[in-house]
């Protein structure tokens, strides 16, 4: 199994990749500068870029997923954002391309009332745009769905199925599978039914070979109920039955898996990511 953890950006950029050792991973995901903040013209120093690379190497942490700003709405009606959301993104596609990451992690944006078409035409048009400023760019991207709150996209898969239809190059395209959001939408991962389900769908939708990555988190809020709170493992409304069958499916063995659960404590982590490997092998 490919297990690790989102760790903070704090400190230097190439610091996660000590914590992430630390705790034994195999993987991390990691913002490349503060997600609640525009870049405003700062750039990672090429002399931590180049250490990021040398201690990935040395911990041979693989693959590297970078999730993409809270702030940029790909699918947002507002002209300003929705250009500046497209800019900020070919930035941060460029940065990602120099530390060596395999994907940025992307939310699908908010139409903000106009509809959901509306805002899938514009996420569709912002992609275009983003992947041919970005020609000759290992980096791909990977589609994560949503809970549904507000207006958020990705929270049914055939938006999915809609914007990868829409995309020209999309060889470059994949999805993230958060297991909070999905039950948060309304899909009942608690159960093997749930779960068939789930990939059956995706599968007949967007095809479940895209998904690159599991975002394996426990659910703290109701089936449905669309509000996007994490909970630990085995503690939240998935429980120790459903996240065990998640970790254990055969379409997700060799998918990495990255924990976003609270870090409640310093060693929320580390219990997570003990009790997910204790799953595994049960």
């Amino acid at each position: 199994m490919i297990l690790g953890v989102h760790v903070s950006g704090a400190g230097k950029v190439y610091q996660a990749l000590d914590i992430a050792h630390a705790l034994g991973c195999d993987t991390l995901q990691i913002f490349s500068r503060s997600p609640q903040a525009w870049r405003n013209g700062s750039q990672i120093a090429p002399e931590d870029i180049r250490e990021f690379i040398v201690r990935r190497k040395k911990y041979k942490i693989n693959p590297v997923f970078i999730h993409i700003s809270y702030l940029i709405n790909l699918a947002s009606p507002d002209p300003r954002l929705y250009h500046g959301s497209i800019q900020a993104y070919i930035e941060d596609m460029r940065e990602a391309e120099k530390l060596g990451a395999d994907y940025i992690v992307t939310h699908m944006g908010s139409h903000k009332e106009t509809s959901e078409d509306a805002g899938i035409k514009r996420l569709i048009e912002a992609l275009n745009k983003i992947l041919e400023q970005t020609k000759g760019s290992k980096v791909g991207i990977l589609l994560e769905n949503t809970s549904g709150s507000g207006s958020w996209l990705g929270y049914r898969f055939y938006h999915q199925h809609k914007i990868i239809k829409g995309v020209k190059e999309k060889s470059r395209l994949g999805l993230c599978l958060d297991t909070a959001h999905a039950y948060l939408a309304g899909y009942n991962l608690a159960t093997k039914e749930g779960l068939e389900n789930l990939i059956d769908e995706i599968d007949d939708l967007a095809g479940a070979k895209l998904i690159k990555l599991i975002h394996l988190n426990d659910a703290a809020g109701e089936l449905g109920c669309h509000h996007d709170r994490h909970d630990h493992i085995g503690l939240g409304h998935i429980g120790m039955a459903g996240m065990k069958r998640i970790i254990n499916h055969p379409k997700f063995k060799n998918i990495p898996m990255i924990l976003e659960t609270p870090k409640s404590t310093e060693d929320s982590d580390k219990e997570n990511l003990a009790l997910v490997r204790k799953l595994s092998r049960k």
